[in-house]
C-alpha cells in the first residue's frame, strides 16, 4: 500500500489527522523505568499503545535515537508500530545532500529503518530530494518552512522573482519533484 494510502486508512479508522512525534531523552523517561536497558523502547512503545486509537502517523525523529546511541531502539519501535498498528511512521530526519550521499540516506530510511515515509531537506535542489522519490511506495515530505526562531533569516527572504524560498520551495516540490 502506498504511504498516502495508508495514512488515509489510518485517519479514517482513528478519526484523526494526529502526527505523533516520538523524540525521547533518557532524562526525560519516567524515573520508575530510567535504569532499564530497554527504557527508551519501553518508554516510546507505551505512547504507541496509548495513542494507536487516536494517531493517524508516527514521527520519530532520527537525531534523539542518534544522540542516546539508540538506532537499535529505533528500529525496533519502528518494527513494533508495524507489526502492533496500521498507522505509518514518517522518520523525521531533515536529510538531503548531493545525491550520491542522499541515495544512501534514502537506503537509510526505507531500507534499514523501514520507515513509510521521510522528511526531506530540499536546500540542496533536486539531488536533496530525487533519491527518495525512488522509492515507489514511500512518501517524502519536502522542508519548505520550518518553525525554528530564526528561520525567517532565510526562508522569508523576498528572492528576485518577489517570492519567498519558501514560496519557491514548496512549488518545486508540487510542480517539478512530484
Amino acid at each position: 500500500m502506498k504511504f498516502f494510502e495508508m495514512v488515509a486508512k489510518a485517519e479514517q479508522k482513528n478519526v484523526s489527522h494526529l502526527c505523533i512525534g516520538l523524540d525521547p531523552r533518557r532524562s526525560q523517561v519516567p524515573q520508575h523505568i530510567q535504569e532499564n536497558e530497554s527504557a527508551l523502547f519501553d518508554f516510546c512503545a507505551a505512547i504507541v499503545d496509548a495513542t494507536k486509537d487516536l494517531a493517524s502517523s508516527y514521527k520519530p525523529q532520527i537525531a534523539y535515537f542518534a544522540a542516546e546511541d539508540a538506532s537499535d531502539v529505533l528500529k525496533s519501535l519502528i518494527n513494533y508500530i508495524h507489526d502492533t498498528t496500521t498507522i505509518p511512521v514518517i522518520l523525521d530526519a531533515k536529510r538531503g545532500d548531493i545525491e550520491s550521499t542522499t541515495e544512501r540516506y534514502a537506503v537509510e530510511a526505507f531500507e534499514v529503518y523501514k520507515a513509510d515515509a521521510v522528511t526531506a531537506n530540499p536546500y540542496l535542489g533536486i539531488d536533496g530530494v530525487a533519491p527518495f522519490t525512488k522509492y515507489e511506495n514511500k512518501g517524502v515530505f519536502v522542508l519548505c518552512k520550518t518553525s525554528n526562531n530564526s528561520a525567517h533569516q532565510v526562508q522569508d527572504r523576498l528572492l528576485g522573482n518577489g517570492q519567498r524560498p519558501v514560496e519557491h520551495v514548496a512549488e518545486l516540490a508540487s510542480a517539478e519533484w512530484d
